[in-house]
């Protein structure tokens, strides 16, 4: 392909067209400006935040504030919009390392209550020396203006993902244009500004805010992106630097969808194989690939007639999409699968779309951010027939969520902003990044951290041998919070000869809910649950 740009979490379907409520001449000279960052080494001259308790019944020491930043960092006289910040204050006497920031990726994630988890599934010793500082990037959550282009836009029965016919393309492709245009009607005037950069440069205002020259960042997924996009930037106001579950950053954002699909792919057939080795639970059979076609087959009938007229074929893939991130899910997705398909009972397969793979009908900010910063951050073609060639080539190899993840990103084939470029995120001015990686992790494919590892100078990764989990430190796996908690204590990072400075085993997979060995919801599991909860599904 000769052209490349898309979303992360899914290859995209374009079509012709163009929406032109914000001038695309517009885009070029702010994209230039906003990337053109001030290189003294000292705050921005900021009102510092007013920080009141907010704490939850998780996390009872959080804080919220608020801070203005400008809409356009090319014009600080501007319009001003309003970021919503947590934080868990340092407790440490002794020593005191700053502000870490922490993102959960997305883009369109909040991070108020990621917050609140860092800060308590860290080390005590380690969390205590920090100010653990959340924030929802502009246009997220409690921030305002937060986005919410098309109210019930994932409202079910949703088209069937496979465009078998004209008419099933024809209602995908009215339904995301539709997406586009309601979202240029209604935040036609902040869609050039909801990007990378410009919350890149939020972070930075942020800083300055906080009175701090450096900061400690932490980063999952899409923020892993973020992260190496402030240091490119601002190399000189990183002190500490820790991504998980990195983006490949020379994809952005085609590529990266491409090797997305076929990874998850691998990672469904994971799961298919785990029900196998549990077929005196399940009863479906100790070969994978028979029990795959048994998958298709269902899939196949829910497009038909859905369940509980709920759950057709595309409810059917956001539904089982989870497990692919979090092998926590396997339990119950398996009891779903298995009980549609020996008995017809749907049941458990409409419960266990409520819980992973529903969407608010009422809106859907997350997504409305999303579609606007990865449409925003780089060009995406125009021609559908480029995109449906693609698609369909990706689907021979990969059917389980190429044409699902098309749609979910197709709306950037409308996109009324004109396209920024890419950051280059290399990097040799930057103090060492920790990175870590699992092999054979879907969102993210293993080969994003080694391009990161190579690209940032200094940089260590650590590797979770076969593990296929999306966001791996802070989930139970003390191998790879030993290195974290190190790193963050002193600023130790490992060393080695090979492609990964440092390798560990990774966690047991889980076991069915009515086995003897436990339900799958042990200490290690429930956190597993609980960041994946923080940091969504969708980068």
């Amino acid at each position: 392909m000769n052209r490349r740009a898309a979303a992360l979490c899914g290859a995209a379907a374009v079509v012709a067209g163009m929406i032109t409520a914000v001038p695309a001449d517009a885009s070029p000279a702010s994209a230039t400006a906003r990337r053109t960052a001030p290189a003294a080494d000292t705050p921005r001259a900021a009102a510092k935040p007013t920080w009141k308790k907010c704490g939850t019944k998780n996390y009872p020491t959080l804080q919220c504030a608020s801070l203005k930043v400008p809409l356009d960092h090319a014009n600080p006289q501007g319009r001003k919009i309003t970021l919503a910040l947590s934080r868990v204050p340092h407790t440490s006497k002794k020593t005191y390392q700053g502000p870490l920031l922490v993102n959960p990726g997305g883009p369109g994630g909040s991070g108020l209550t990621l917050a609140g988890f860092v800060a308590a599934s860290l080390p005590k010793s380690v969390a205590a020396q920090y100010d653990v500082i959340g924030f929802d990037p502009r246009g997220v959550g409690a921030s305002r203006p937060a986005l919410n282009c098309r109210p019930g836009h994932f409202k079910p029965v949703r088209p069937d993902s496979l465009p078998t016919t004209p008419a099933v393309e024809g209602a995908n492709l009215d339904r995301v244009e539709a997406f586009a245009k309601a979202c240029a009607s209604k935040y036609g005037d902040l869609l050039p500004y909801i990007d990378t950069v410009s919350a890149v440069q939020d972070m930075d205002a942020i800083r300055g805010a906080l009175g701090a020259r450096r900061i400690n960042y932490f980063g999952y997924s899409y923020g892993t992106y973020l992260g190496a996009v402030y240091a490119k930037l601002y190399p000189e106001r990183v002190r500490r630097m820790v991504l998980d579950s990195v983006v490949d950053p020379t994809g952005v954002w085609y590529d990266d969808n491409i090797a997305q699909d076929h990874a998850f792919n691998t990672r469904h057939r994971a799961f298919m194989a785990w029900v196998a080795k549990h077929d005196a639970t399940y009863r479906l059979g100790t070969d994978p690939e028979r029990i795959e076609a048994a998958w298709y087959a269902m899939r196949a009938a829910l497009a038909k007639k859905p369940a509980d007229k709920t759950v057709g074929a595309s409810e059917l893939e956001d539904t089982f999409s989870p497990g692919a991130y979090f092998n926590g899910y396997w339990p119950y997705l398996a009891d779903a699968f298995a009980a549609y398909v020996k008995t017809k009972n749907d049941d458990l397969l409409v419960e266990a779309y409520e819980n992973f793979g529903a969407v608010d009908t009422a809106g859907d900010n997350g997504y409305s951010v999303y579609t606007s910063v990865q449409c925003r951050d780089a060009s995406w073609p125009r021609d559908w027939d480029d995109w449906r060639d693609d698609n369909w080539a990706v689907y021979k190899k990969a059917p389980f969520m190429t044409w699902s993840n098309a749609w979910y990103n197709a709306p950037c084939a409308f996109w009324p902003t004109g396209p920024a470029e890419p950051v280059d995120v290399s990097n040799d001015a930057v103090p060492p990044v920790l990175l870590f990686q699992a092999t054979d992790d879907a969102a993210t494919p293993y080969e994003g951290g080694v391009m990161v590892h190579h690209l940032l100078g200094g940089s260590s990764l650590v590797v979770e041998q076969g593990g296929g989990n999306h966001g791996i430190t802070l989930s139970g796996n003390t191998c790879l919070d030993k290195h974290l908690a190190a790193y963050l204590t002193d600023g130790r990072v490992p060393r080695g000869n090979g492609e990964a400075d440092a390798v560990c085993a990774k966690l047991p997979d889980p076991e069915p809910l009515t086995a003897k060995a436990g339900t799958g919801t042990g200490t290690a599991s429930s956190r597993g649950a609980t960041l994946h909860g923080l940091i969504g599904f969708r980068g």
